[in-house]
């Protein structure tokens, strides 16, 4: 049976924290750096709250005397796209015995995501997990931190990771966007959770009903899951809302209505779509017809039978088509097509070219 790719859902690159974290507190004495902290903190707290919900309280983000150094080297590494010395920097203020919460998440997250950029991402899991740790961010920037975290894990396929760091999210954070709980979804099909998968793309549906793709993650999740009727249903729905435009979701639901022995159904899904334009002639097509022409000859409907296997036969790979196009034609009486029929098999190239030449000797 065709089945529908069970991760379409697109997920974003991690990207760079740097904007994202504020920039560190001065904490010298002079005026102009006085005035520029100031306003630095002014702009933090003006700074809209991302997960205005969150359990954990946002602490106060500030580098320490003798981190703020080190950590204005890093930051200057990070826009010199000098990945190697940005994390170098970041151990170094980690191993800083004055280093407070603030400095070692900023260095970690920074670390982060450099060893992203290197492809580093086991390196990066490990640092982002590091910046949560140290608990020094403030809730926009330690949750940002946190996500990336669940997208890395999830990348690098360590599911049950990434699924316990985005329950931590959702729980601390008590936020409910459709990304998340996308990824969540996703997370818990790679897992084979796919009942709970599909259960989450059905809630998501339900608000963004024109939203194909999370109706095709559903109906996967529940072809996974063995519930196959219940994966036609949401398929069929969407065929007759006109959302299945692609072949790849015609199949899926015609496959789904073989699977259930609805042929009728299943051959007026491929007609339509052939006389859209959206399946084209070639093998898969005409495999589909033969399983079509297959039923219909177990079912004595020999017109339908040769039918669908005169329209299988140009478009197959090989003769096979042909040959069994020749012997429901034989059997139908109508000797010299089935003769005809034989001699195109041979020509494509058959596995049994005895049956071929057996039909072709009466």
């Amino acid at each position: 049976m065709n089945t529908l790719l069970r991760r379409s859902l697109s997920l974003a690159l991690v990207t760079a924290l740097a904007g994202a974290l504020a920039a560190p507190t001065v904490s010298a004495q002079d005026g102009l750096a006085r005035r520029m902290a100031d306003r630095q903190a002014k702009k933090t707290q003006e700074q809209a709250a991302q997960y205005p919900n969150a359990t954990r309280r946002s602490p106060e983000a500030s580098a320490s005397p003798k981190g703020i150094k080190l950590l204005k080297e890093m930051q200057g590494l990070y826009e010199k796209e000098d990945w190697a010395g940005v994390i170098a920097k970041a151990e170094e203020v980690a191993a800083l015995p004055a280093a407070n919460a603030y400095d070692k998440s900023f260095a970690y997250s920074m670390a982060g995501n450099a060893a992203a950029n290197l492809d580093d991402q086991n390196k990066a899991i490990e640092y982002f997990s590091k910046a949560i740790a140290a608990d020094g961010l403030d809730n926009n920037s330690h949750y940002a931190v946190m996500y990336n975290l669940v997208v890395m894990q999830y990348q690098q396929e360590k599911y049950p990771e990434a699924l316990a760091t985005l329950e931590r999210f959702l729980s601390e954070t008590k936020a409910d966007k459709p990304e998340y709980l996308s990824l969540k979804a996703s997370i818990l099909s790679s897992m084979e959770r796919n009942e709970e998968a599909a259960a989450l793309w059905q809630q998501l549906a339900e608000q963004k009903p024109d939203d194909k793709r999370l109706l095709l993650n559903a109906a996967a999740a529940l072809q996974a899951a063995d519930k196959f009727d219940e994966a036609v249903k949401i398929l069929e729905k969407a065929y007759q809302r006109g959302l299945l435009t692609e072949s790849r979701e015609l199949r899926a639901l015609y496959s789904g209505y073989m699977n259930a022995g609805k042929w009728a159904e299943a051959q007026k899904v491929i007609e339509d779509g052939v006389a859209k334009g959206i399946l084209q002639p070639g093998p898969d097509l005409a495999r589909d017809y033969q399983v079509l022409a297959q039923n219909a000859y177990y079912n004595d409907d020999l017109p339908l039978a040769i039918e669908l296997y005169r329209r299988a036969a140009p478009m197959a790979a090989d003769g096979e088509a042909y040959l069994n196009l020749a012997k429901v034609l034989d059997v139908a009486g109508k000797k010299a097509e089935a003769k005809d029929a034989a001699k195109q098999a041979l020509e494509r190239g058959v596995k049994k070219p005895e049956d071929a030449k057996r039909i072709l000797s009466r």
